[in-house]
C-alpha cells in the first residue's frame, strides 16, 4: 500500500512542474535553453522543408501527421524485412516475414506496441536502436502535437492571423481556415526540448540499476544445475536501458526481452520497478497539467486532472484488491505468472497503470491475473482516457467531454456549448463515429475469431478463451498492446487483423478531434450568460464519468460477462 501512495505522491509531484514547463514548450516561450535548442531546431525545419512561422488548418495539420507517419512506417517495415542483411546484429537475427514486420511496424507507430515476436531473438541490435526506440520517442510526441493543435482549436485557434494551410491570407469570399499551429514545430520541439532530456535522466537511472546498456554481443554460460539437458546459454543483452525508457515513458510499452519487465535484465531491482512504474503515469499526469496552464485556464486542468484521478483510484484500488486481498487471493495459484520478488499488489498495481493508460508493459503476466483483474484491465483500455496515452488520452476525454456537454444540454434544455462554442449537428455526428467504431471493430474482429477456433488458436477454450481473444482487440484498439498471452498470436490472422484494428483505433480517434476542433475554431464566442453550462465543476466532472461508464463499460458488458465476470463465478462455484 505504502508503494501505491509513493507512486502517486511522486506522479503528481513531478507532474505538475513538468507539466508547467511542457506548456511552455508547446506555447513557443521564449527560454533560457534556447540557445541550446534553437540552432537543433532550425537544422531540423531545414532538413523538414517547412517553415516554423506558417501555421496550418487543420486539415494542413492532419495532412502533416498523416505523410509523416506513411514515410516512418515504410522506411522501418524495410528495415525489419532486412535486419538480416544490415550492421549491428551480433546475434544473427533473421529477416522479419512481411506480414510479422508490417503488424509490428504498425503496432510501433501507432504508439501501441503489441508485440507478436519476441524482441532478444527476432529483432538485431539495430533494428531495436533506431527502428523500435526511433517511434518509441516520436510517435508520443505525434500524439502530444495533435492534442495541442485540438485544444488551439477549441480555444478558436492561434493568436496569430488566420491563414489558410498554404499559410497565405484567406480572400474575403472564402470561409477563414483557422491556424491551429504548425505540425512540424510542435512535433520537433516537444521531442528535442522535452522527449529526449527526460529519456536521457531515466535511461542512466535504469543503467546504475543493472540494465544493460551494450553493443558487444551477450555472453554464453554453463547453467549451473549440471544435470539439466541444457548444456549452455546465450544470455541476449543489448543497450536495453534506453529502449526501457522510453518504453515507459512515452507510454509505449513492449519489451527488449519477450517476458518484457518482469524479466530480471530489464528490472532487476526494486528501485528500477518504482522507476519503471512511475514512468508509466508521470507525463500523462503531467500533460494534464499542460493543458491548463496551455490554454491558460486553471479550472480546465482540474477537471480534466480530477476527473482521470477518480477514475484511476478506483480502478487501481480495485485490481490490488481482487489481485492480493480478495477472498480468492489466498489461492496459491494466483502467484503463477508472477515475479515473487514484487509480489501480487505490486504486480496489481503495474496491471491498472499499464492498461490506465496506453503503455501495455508488464511486469506479471496479465494472462495469470486473476478473472477480475482481468476485467478491470480490459475495462481500463475500454475507456482509454483515465489517463491514455501521451495526448491521445486528453483527446480520449476531450470526446467524452463533449458528448458529456452535449448530453447535459439536451436534458437541461441549453444549447450545448464548451468554451462558449455552440456544439451542432455536424460535431455530434462525428463524434457518433468514433463512439461507435469501437464496438463495431472490438465486438466483430471478436466473434469472427471465436466463430473460427482454427484460426483463434488460444491455449483455453472455456470463458479465459473468450476473454483472450476480446483482451486481443481491446488492447490492439485501444492503442496499449499488453496482451493474454495464451493466444498462438504469430499467425497471418492475428498479425494482419490487429494490424488493421491498430490502425481504425489510432488515427480517427487524433484526426477526427481535431476536425471537430478545427470546425468549433470558425464559430463566434456567444458571451456567458445565465443559461450557460458550467463544465469547470465537481457536479459536471461527475456527471463527465457517469457518461464515460455509460458509453464504454455497459455497451460491452455482454462481453464481460462471458469472459472475465463468468470465469470468476465458474471458479468461485468450483
Amino acid at each position: 500500500m505504502i508503494e501505491i501512495l509513493l507512486v502517486f505522491a511522486a506522479a503528481i509531484a513531478l507532474g505538475w512542474p513538468l507539466g508547467l514547463y511542457l506548456a511552455r514548450v508547446m506555447r513557443g516561450d521564449a527560454s533560457r535553453l534556447d540557445v541550446v535548442f534553437d540552432p537543433l531546431e532550425r537544422l531540423a525545419y531545414r532538413a523538414l522543408g517547412t517553415d516554423p512561422r506558417r501555421g496550418m488548418s487543420w486539415k494542413g495539420y492532419a495532412r502533416a501527421f498523416v505523410v509523416s507517419n506513411v514515410v516512418l512506417g515504410a522506411l522501418v517495415w524495410l528495415q525489419f524485412m532486412t535486419q538480416a542483411w544490415l550492421p549491428l546484429n551480433p546475434d544473427g537475427a533473421p529477416n522479419m516475414r512481411w506480414d510479422l514486420a508490417l503488424h509490428t511496424m504498425v503496432s510501433f507507430l501507432t504508439n501501441t506496441n503489441q508485440q507478436h515476436y519476441s524482441g532478444q531473438a527476432q529483432l538485431s541490435y539495430l533494428s531495436q536502436m533506431v527502428g523500435i526506440v526511433g517511434l518509441q520517442v516520436i510517435t508520443p510526441m505525434m500524439g502530444l502535437a495533435m492534442v495541442v493543435a485540438t485544444l488551439r482549436g477549441l480555444f478558436g485557434g492561434r493568436d496569430a492571423q488566420a491563414r489558410h494551410a498554404d499559410g497565405e491570407r484567406a480572400p474575403t469570399q472564402v470561409p477563414i481556415e483557422r491556424d491551429l499551429g504548425n505540425y512540424w514545430v510542435d512535433l520537433t520541439r516537444a521531442t528535442l526540448r522535452f522527449m529526449l532530456p527526460l529519456c536521457l535522466v531515466w535511461s542512466v537511472l535504469l543503467t546504475s540499476q543493472g540494465v544493460p546498456a551494450t553493443l558487444e554481443r551477450g555472453p554464453t554460460v554453463t547453467p549451473i544445475d549440471a544435470s539439466a539437458e541444457l548444456k549452455q546459454q546465450h544470455i541476449p543483452l543489448g543497450p536495453v536501458a534506453p529502449m526501457v525508457a522510453v518504453k515507459q515513458l512515452g507510454t509505449n510499452g513492449g519489451g527488449w526481452y519477450g517476458p518484457n519487465s518482469a524479466m530480471p535484465l530489464e528490472n532487476p531491482t526494486p528501485f528500477s520497478n518504482a522507476l519503471e512504474v512511475l514512468a508509466i503515469v508521470l507525463i500523462p499526469v503531467a500533460v494534464t497539467f499542460m493543458a491548463g496552464r496551455f490554454v491558460r485556464r486553471r479550472r480546465f486542468a482540474a477537471l480534466v486532472f480530477g476527473s482521470m484521478l477518480l477514475m484511476s483510484v478506483a480502478s487501481t484500488g480495485l485490481g490490488v484488491w481482487s489481485e492480493g486481498h480478495s477472498a480468492s487471493a489466498h489461492d496459491i495459484a494466483l502467484m503463477e505468472g508472477k515475479e515473487v520478488r514484487f509480489g501480487a499488489d505490486a504486480s496489481a498495481l503495474w496491471a491498472t497503470l499499464t492498461t490506465q493508460t496506453s503503455n501495455g508493459s508488464v511486469d506479471a503476466m496479465h494472462d495469470s491475473l486473476a478473472p477480475l483483474t482481468g476485467g478491470i484491465a480490459i475495462v481500463d483500455m475500454l475507456v482509454n482516457a483515465i489517463w491514455g496515452g501521451i495526448g491521445c488520452g486528453l483527446m480520449q476525454f476531450l470526446v467524452y467531454l463533449l458528448l458529456a456537454v452535449f448530453l447535459a444540454g439536451l436534458m437541461t434544455g441549453r444549447t450545448p456549448e464548451l468554451f462558449g462554442r455552440k456544439i451542432e449537428a455536424p460535431e455530434v455526428r462525428l463524434l457518433a463515429l468514433l463512439i461507435l467504431l469501437q464496438p463495431i471493430v472490438v465486438l466483430g474482429f471478436t466473434a469472427i475469431a471465436l466463430s473460427f477456433p482454427s484460426i483463434t488458436a488460444n491455449s483455453n477454450p472455456g470463458f479465459h478463451g473468450v476473454s483472450q481473444v476480446f483482451y486481443e482487440y481491446v488492447s490492439a484498439f485501444a492503442n496499449n498492446g499488453s496482451g493474454f498471452e495464451g493466444l498462438g498470436d504469430g499467425t497471418y490472422w492475428w498479425n494482419l487483423s490487429c494490424t488493421l484494428v491498430l490502425i481504425l483505433g489510432r488515427y480517427p480517434a487524433l484526426i477526427v478531434p481535431l476536425a471537430i476542433a478545427g470546425q468549433m475554431a470558425r464559430k463566434k464566442v456567444a458571451p456567458e450568460s445565465a443559461g450557460t453550462l458550467h463544465v469547470e465543476t465537481p457536479t459536471f466532472a461527475l456527471t463527465l464519468v457517469a457518461v464515460i461508464v455509460i458509453l464504454t463499460v455497459l455497451q460491452f458488458m455482454p462481453a464481460l460477462v462471458l469472459g472475465p465476470v463468468a470465469e470468476h463465478l465458474s471458479l468461485a462455484v468450483s
